[in-house]
């Protein structure tokens, strides 16, 4: 799939000399004249670079650097500048603002072609840290394994806490939907209902096993407070932990 470019220049002939120099080098270009154009398209669409001229009626470059950065709520579309003006302070100002690069007209083919493939290929390395291989060793393990059994050893690692219910959905690289419908779909109960009763049963398995302090079980299994525990400990078992201790035999 071709590198998507949007480029903004109401000089028709620039425009066009610019759109032809992309497109020969295999990038796939959408060019549109004014800033208003690109923020109506920006609405629906997305791409991969975003080239604009700095001066233009109605909108200039910096206006519309600003109004597309607020309007995508995301700085991840590398954006660079194309103007007459060299005038340094102006240069410092668009970097200073955000702005991944700056070229002063007449510019040089290649410094063009040059920065947006380097801007792109730091985009690039940015996401692959970000995105997770799909056939790391985390994955291949999920695959091989319960999702139940997966799950488990996730919250069984992080008792103590208080789960973060992103966080737990990123390590199984699914959504917090997603999360949601198979605990439903393998257990009848919600997210929170899950992780509560996870904690309670190991508890019980902490005071099967001889505890019998109270507080103990409660920083153990990372419950909020002593009266949240003891209320789920009882709805969830019919009696209080004190109870429960007692009706053991040791």
């Amino acid at each position: 799939m071709k590198t998507k470019i949007v480029l903004i220049e109401d000089d028709s002939t620039l425009g066009l000399a610019i759109l032809e120099i992309l497109a020969l080098n295999g990038f796939d270009v959408k060019w549109f004249e004014t800033g208003s154009e690109a923020v109506f398209y920006f609405k629906e669409n997305t791409c991969d670079l975003i080239i604009s001229d700095f001066m233009m009626s109605i909108m200039n470059g910096e206006e519309l650097f600003f109004k597309l950065h607020k309007q995508l709520k995301q700085n991840s579309i590398p954006f660079i500048i194309i103007t007459g003006n060299v005038d340094k302070n102006l240069k410092y100002k668009q970097l200073e603002n955000g702005v991944n690069d700056y070229i002063t007209k007449p510019f040089n083919t290649k410094e063009l072609i040059f920065k947006i493939r380097n801007l792109l290929d730091f985009k690039k390395n940015i996401l692959k840290k970000l995105t997770p291989d799909p056939f790391s060793k985390v994955t291949i393990k999920l695959s091989e394994k319960d999702f139940i059994t997966a799950l488990n050893e996730i919250l069984i690692k992080n008792i103590k806490s208080k789960i973060d219910l992103n966080e737990l959905s990123k390590k199984l690289f699914i959504s917090k939907s997603t999360l949601d419908k198979k605990i439903r779909k393998h257990t009848n109960k919600n997210i929170s209902q899950y992780i509560r009763e996870f904690k309670l049963q190991y508890a019980i398995k902490l005071i099967n096993n001889g505890e019998k302090n109270i507080q103990f079980l409660v920083v153990e299994t990372g419950f909020n407070s002593f009266s949240y525990f003891s209320t789920s400990f009882k709805s969830y078992t019919g009696m209080t932990a004190r109870e429960y201790i007692k009706s053991l035999k040791y």
